[in-house]
């Protein structure tokens, strides 16, 4: 299995942890510390080592941080985290709704004395220390650069990994390593930079047209990387990684001399301050230009060549799901619990030679425990799927022409009538989208309330992003592209992203609905106007949406029609490739409402 049910970190274990971090601050003349997911690389996903936010806390989500003081520790969670960390956290942490309360004003009310609070400068992105020296302007709170307490107090943190690096072939990249150099090189030198530091381990891959293993799920390997405008490329990477060759436009260096390259830089130096570690900045100093990673706009516009491997491995993954959802069906409730869905799940993606590693920890929560929008199944938390629940299975496929992500919630035995009008609201919102045209230039909080209308009509929201960027076989969650409330980045024909509005009442059910779409140009209409450039999506996800729990008055006719003509593509896309039972079961999933 690529998944593990293990518990990971447990409440209890926070306390004594906390007690000897609170004596290294004393130790150290400190009033606090902050602890970031993050690592040196600044990407969203990090490696067992670098787990100190989970190891200290016990939370597991994939953002946040937690900031300790003397007699307060708060875990600072957004919206997808509010229910998971109540469940995750002993009492000495004190959980914080972030970004409604910010670092600085938390750090005001708990400090009003003022103090020093340190922080690790390789694990904190520059924007972010700018940002909360602002916050705390005048107030005698002092932020620190200091040694990573949390490393001193960990007696068996894990080695960094040292996972061999292979190459991605130009079939499923499209472009090659040396163009990509040189059309970004072309770039800097337009924009008059004379180079560009790179740390987030997918542009890096992205870039030199490599993959690596280094962090779960997610085919990246560690390094720094220097993006000349000579169209010279300067990789910081343990040499024991590197099995394949890189050309003779890069050149390769050992991680512990980045720091010393970074300081002989000359010129101005294009950095995303969003994502650059802050020791990288006190280097750089007053030759940056915060113009963003070099790589992220043109990795998220794939190519045609990643495009149709994507798509491809999303019909690939739909059989996999399909057969799922066709075995499931027939258990009777109460008969089948949260792990044997998310093993079986994964036994049938394993026959695909393509598939290299699931792309995240399969949610699978059925009951209450689907309205934890990040739930992960243990050993101790298993639960059966019993009559009346309503299950979300989100999942996806780590495969070598294409990343995959979809979730289908599923009605377990018989259905209540509320849980089926919360979950036609999510439908029409997931369809709507679906179904939008938009002009050229907006971004993804111009259009994301577009999914949350039906359920904004009846008083209700979801507290996470209608869509996030999907990497081409890279990481499941990318930038900069997001259908979000704060994604300001203008929607680009190629860009790959998540439509998946959702639904959770804590301690009772969730709902969510998931399909992956590219963005593409989109014809002009009869009567439309010539000359407005307009945009749309296409779909890649290809399995059916539960009618069980659809109400159908509910939807327009165009929504109606929409669901309707999906069902036949999936029919008409799936049916041939699935086995005999499985099509059976797909010709009813797949019925006219």
């Amino acid at each position: 299995m690529f998944q593990s049910f293990a518990v990971t970190a447990r409440p209890e274990q926070g306390p004594p942890r906390l007690a000897a971090l609170r004596k290294e601050l004393a130790q150290d003349g400190l009033d606090g510390f902050l602890i970031p997911r993050s690592d040196a690389h600044q990407g969203e996903y990090v490696a067992p080592r670098d787990e100190r936010l989970s190891w200290l806390t016990g939370f597991t989500g994939s953002a946040g941080f937690c900031a300790v003081l003397p007699d307060v520790a708060g875990v600072f969670v957004d919206g997808r985290y509010r229910t998971q960390v109540k469940a995750q956290v002993a009492q000495v942490f004190t959980p914080v709704p972030w970004p409604e309360v910010s670092l600085g004003a938390w750090l005001k009310d708990n400090l009003p004395d003022g103090g020093k609070v340190g922080f690790d400068p390789w694990l904190h992105a520059a924007g972010q220390i700018t940002n909360a020296r602002k916050d705390l302007a005048g107030r005698g709170i002092d932020l620190v650069r200091s040694p990573n307490l949390v490393d001193r107090v960990w007696p068996d943190q894990p080695a960094p990994p040292m996972n061999p690096v292979k190459a991605h072939p130009l079939e499923f990249a499209g472009e090659s390593a040396a163009s990509k150099i040189d059309r970004l090189a072309e770039a800097l030198t337009a924009a008059g930079n004379s180079a560009a530091v790179i740390t987030l381990p997918d542009s890096i891959m992205w870039l030199l047209n490599i993959r690596g293993s280094d962090i779960g799920y997610n085919p990246v390997a560690h390094g720094f990387a220097i993006l000349h405008s000579d169209a010279k490329v300067d990789l910081f990477m343990a040499q024991e990684k590197l099995g394949v060759s890189l050309g003779d436009q890069v050149r390769v260096h050992e991680p512990e001399t980045f720091l010393d390259a970074v300081t002989a830089l000359q010129g101005a130096i294009q950095v995303d301050l969003g994502t650059l570690p802050q020791i990288v900045a006190d280097v750089l100093q007053d030759k940056i230009v915060d113009a963003g990673d070099p790589c992220a706009l043109p990795k998220a516009c794939k190519n045609p060549a990643e495009i149709e491997g994507s798509a491809v491995a999303h019909l690939r993954d739909a059989v996999a799901v399909i057969e799922t959802l066709c075995w499931l069906d027939d258990q009777n409730p109460g008969s089948v619990t949260e792990t044997q869905v998310v093993t079986r799940l994964e036994e049938n993606r394993r026959k695909d030679s393509a598939l290299q590693d699931i792309s995240f920890d399969t949610i699978a929560g059925t009951g209450p425990n689907g309205a934890i929008m990040h739930y992960r199944v243990t050993e101790e938390t298993d639960s059966l799927l019993e009559d009346g629940h309503i299950l979300v299975l989100d999942s996806g496929g780590q495969y070598l022409d294409g990343t995959t992500d979809i979730t289908r919630t599923i009605a377990i035995g018989e259905v209540g009538d509320e849980e089926k009008a919360c979950f036609t609201r999510v439908l029409k919102g997931m369809i709507d989208m679906s179904m939008l045209r938009w002009p050229v230039g907006l971004a993804g909080r111009d259009i994301e309330g577009v999914a949350r209308a039906p359920l904004w009509a009846a008083g209700q929201d979801f507290n996470h992003g209608v869509g996030h960027g999907v990497g081409a076989y890279l990481s499941v969650h990318e930038g900069p592209q997001r259908l979000s409330k704060v994604s300001h980045v203008p929607l680009q024909p190629g860009m790959i992203l998540s439509n998946e509005p959702g639904y959770y009442r804590e301690g009772a059910f969730g709902i969510r609905i998931e399909n992956l779409v590219v963005v593409q140009q989109a014809p002009t209409l009869p009567g439309g106007d010539a000359e407005r450039a307009m945009l749309n999506w296409r779909t890649l996800t290809y399995v059916p949406i539960d009618r069980r729990l659809i109400v159908p008055d509910m939807l327009t006719h165009a929504q109606r029609d929409w669901l309707n003509a999906y069902h036949r593509d999936v029919a008409e896309k799936i049916r041939p490739r699935l086995g005999a039972d499985a099509q059976v079961w797909l010709d009813a999933a797949t019925a006219p409402i």
